[in-house]
């Protein structure tokens, strides 16, 4: 017998609320089913950006910089920088440049905020509606690019039709977490709960072990001179 020959499988959004309803217990019958489960899993997958990194997620943008100007908004989607960089030139003169984060009582402390040079330092501002950089020194040209790697936002669940915006590793998770959380909101489900979250928990724990960066590391112990 031959194989299928495809490696294409993925779920639009009512199939995965389907088998969530059928693990849970219970038939999706209704519109109010279909949108009550898309409410659970636009929770959910803010509960997996609090849990950690997910590697999907992981966007490189750029930000130029103007002489003068310290401070610049960043994607509204964006929770948060993993590592940035000040780069200079381009083609073969091109440099990135380390730009070291600091904290917002290291960047009070700062005595003259308006200095100009190339930046060296960085306060992310984490705001509610749209996080931004404030550099120092403030750039001193329009020769400098603030080039990013940035944690996004999961997209939300959509009408039905789209799929999820996430790796296929987290599809059996993805339905494990919202079998779950649909039958807490049911009370004739209530019995099913434990055996949902212990199936949930071991998705989770599987797709996040494989959701990583497979590279070496070593650790050098820092000696500190008296």
């Amino acid at each position: 017998m031959t194989t299928s020959g495809t490696t294409a499988f993925n779920m639009d959004f009512t199939e995965i609320a389907e088998e969530a309803w059928e693990r849970a217990g219970r038939e999706m019958r209704s519109g109010y089913d279909l949108r009550t489960a898309r409410r659970s899993m636009n929770l959910m997958t803010i509960e997996w950006q609090n849990r950690g990194i997910n590697l999907w997620t992981i966007d490189e943008g750029t930000l130029s910089l103007t002489s003068g100007t310290g401070q610049y908004n960043l994607p509204a989607d964006t929770i948060d920088l993993l590592e940035q960089v000040i780069r200079t030139g381009s083609g073969s003169t091109q440099q990135d440049l380390t730009i070291s984060r600091i904290s917002v009582s290291t960047y009070a402390s700062i005595p003259n905020k308006t200095n100009t040079g190339r930046p060296i330092q960085v306060w992310i501002e984490r705001l509610r509606d749209q996080p931004r950089i404030n550099v120092w020194p403030v750039p001193d040209s329009n020769d400098y690019t603030f080039v990013y790697w940035r944690m996004r936002r999961v997209q939300d669940a959509g009408n039905g039709a789209e799929t999820a915006d996430m790796n296929f590793r987290f599809l059996p998770c993805l339905v494990a977490g919202l079998a779950y959380h649909i039958a807490m909101k049911v009370p004739e489900l209530a019995e099913r709960i434990p055996l949902l979250k212990q199936v949930y928990d071991e998705q989770f724990s599987l797709a996040a072990a494989e959701d990583r960066e497979k590279t070496p590391a070593r650790f050098v112990p820092r000696a500190m001179r008296i």
